[in-house]
């Protein structure tokens, strides 16, 4: 497969305030986001031309940057707008969305006081995170070798990009490995999530999921719970032991990315995608097309 690179390519991305080329679309390399992890943003997915939840994205942004002590130079109103304009020159109806804010070059140290914050959004062309085919037999995972820390040790109420390094060497491990993904324990030992979803388990047509007090409560999750509960599956939310894993039937993990993708293997222990995570999985794709509506 090739790879285009995401520093070369044509269309614009919106940066302060302002369209530009693509390609010109650069930061400093002294940037204080790149050196010190402040930077927090969204991952967001276009479908059929409208943004899923786009407006309960942007205030995760803002108060993600409020949790690094950085104040977005924008109103919600202002991000909502640049982000519909964004897709909009780029021509695409079905996409991926990413809102970012960093702290800049002004000041360099772990004192960031005289930064600036500032706001770029880009889209891109981006399939289904795992093969259709693959989604539907469910995905092999192996176990993460971090874990999610604990909420004194670190801000994990915000999607912040730091938070996600150690998701990536824990990716890294596992497709070295010849998984697709791995599920982190937290900072206590109990199941947390995946790198870069949520996770959910089935055991006797209930469905389970880890409390989310250490790790993002992802848009797409609470979205996910409030599908299952609306075809009135019982979900209940709380601390699960990864020996737990035996009893569960089904597993699936769910994201902007992953959307909700059904789970095969964890390690040692076997799942089979059923009722529960193949119809949640379609209604979800019904869902975000606009083509099923939940009531509240």
């Amino acid at each position: 497969m090739t790879i285009i690179p995401f520093d070369d390519r044509d269309g614009w991305i919106w940066m302060d305030g302002h369209f530009v080329p693509w390609r010109d679309a650069k930061v400093h390399v002294l940037t204080h986001g790149l050196h010190y992890g402040s930077c927090v943003f969204e991952g967001e997915r276009l479908y059929n031309g409208k943004i899923f939840k786009l407006t309960e994205h942007t205030r995760r942004l803002f108060r993600s940057a409020e949790i690094l002590e950085m104040e977005i130079p924008y109103t919600v109103e202002e991000i909502d707008a640049a982000c519909v304009e964004t897709v909009a020159r780029m021509g695409f109806t079905d996409a991926y969305v990413r809102p970012v804010a960093w702290r800049g070059p002004e000041q360099m140290g772990v004192a960031a006081q005289a930064t600036k914050t500032h706001v770029a959004i880009a889209a891109w062309e981006w399939p289904s995170y795992f093969d259709p085919e693959t989604k539907r037999r469910g995905i092999r995972m192996m176990h993460a070798p971090y874990a999610r820390p604990a909420p004194n040790a670190a801000p994990t109420e915000a999607k912040a990009a730091g938070l996600y390094m150690i998701c990536t060497l824990s990716k890294h491990a596992a497709e070295r490995a010849g998984y697709a993904d791995a599920m982190m324990l937290d900072y206590r030992g109990y199941v947390a999530e995946a790198t870069g979803a949520n996770i959910f388990f089935v055991k006797d047509g209930v469905i389970h999921t880890p409390l989310a007090d250490c790790f993002l409560n992802g848009l797409t999750r609470q979205t996910v719970i409030d599908l299952a509960r609306s075809r009135g599956f019982d979900v209940i939310e709380r601390h699960i032991q990864p020996e737990e894993m035996t009893g569960f039937t089904e597993c699936f993990i769910t994201g902007s990315a992953a959307e909700v993708t059904p789970v095969a293997e964890i390690g040692d222990y076997r799942f089979t995608p059923g009722n529960i995570s193949l119809s949640l999985m379609d209604d979800y794709s019904q869902l975000v097309r606009g083509k099923l509506v939940v009531e509240a």
